[in-house]
């Protein structure tokens, strides 16, 4: 069994872990059970009732989350032509073709996003091992393979994530920061949650929320009420 520091035992007798918390009561928790001495991600942790076993039944998309997620991602773009120069007015941090793909084959990973425009995808495809495994390969239903760069540099700049369903059926994704007030918090939860529900499979059957929680890097986890955004 893990043992666990003094602060992390005192802020467990913040939170009754039987307990279901309203959304803001949940926040305001976990905000006050984070003692760690850098700004902490807040992440929720949302249990669905699908079968992530069967391929109608997968789960995955993307959010702009209304106030981001309090980290300024890099992002990488593969372009040629005009693009190159409309990726860089749109604030990419790098912006190349073969190049960058020479690059990160002797293993540079100074990003967090790529962006690839379709003309881009035969050659960024020779990185499918390499990127697919760290979860960064180019994806149209994520809206990285797209002719508009602009517009997915700036939705990603602005606090754009992706979730997909684990093994387990859940779903993790980061909603803000420790340092967030608690209004901007929930503002991003209930985005993520209202996105989880209008991607809801067809062929899922019975209660679709099962459970939500909420919690920091280093903190516990807080139980919040599902019934609220079903």
């Amino acid at each position: 069994m893990a043992k666990h520091g003094k602060k992390y035992s005192e802020a467990v007798k913040l939170i009754d872990r039987d307990a279901t918390y309203e959304p803001l009561e949940a926040i305001e928790l976990v905000k006050k059970a984070a003692s760690a001495k850098f700004d902490e991600t807040v992440e929720a942790a949302v249990r669905l009732g699908v079968d992530p076993r069967k391929q109608d039944q997968n789960v995955r998309g993307v959010v702009v989350l209304p106030h981001g997620t309090g980290k300024t991602k890099r992002v990488l773009v593969f372009a040629k032509g005009d693009k190159v120069k409309e990726a860089e007015a749109a604030g990419a941090d790098y912006v190349g073709d073969q190049d960058l793909i020479n690059k990160i084959q002797q293993g540079w990973f100074e990003f967090d996003v790529c962006v690839a425009t379709p003309d881009m995808m035969s050659e960024v495809g020779k990185l499918g091992r390499i990127l697919g495994g760290k979860g960064l390969m180019p994806n149209p239903k994520a809206g990285t393979v797209t002719f508009d760069v602009a517009k997915a540099i700036q939705e990603i700049k602005a606090g754009k994530i992706e979730y997909r369903l684990d093994k387990a059926g859940q779903i993790h994704a980061p909603i803000g920061k420790v340092s967030f007030d608690a209004d901007k918090l929930n503002d991003n939860l209930k985005a993520l949650i209202d996105a989880l529900n209008r991607a809801k499979p067809a062929a899922a059957k019975g209660i679709y929320l099962k459970n939500i929680s909420i919690s920091s890097t280093m903190g516990p986890g807080a139980r919040v009420n599902a019934a609220n955004y079903r």
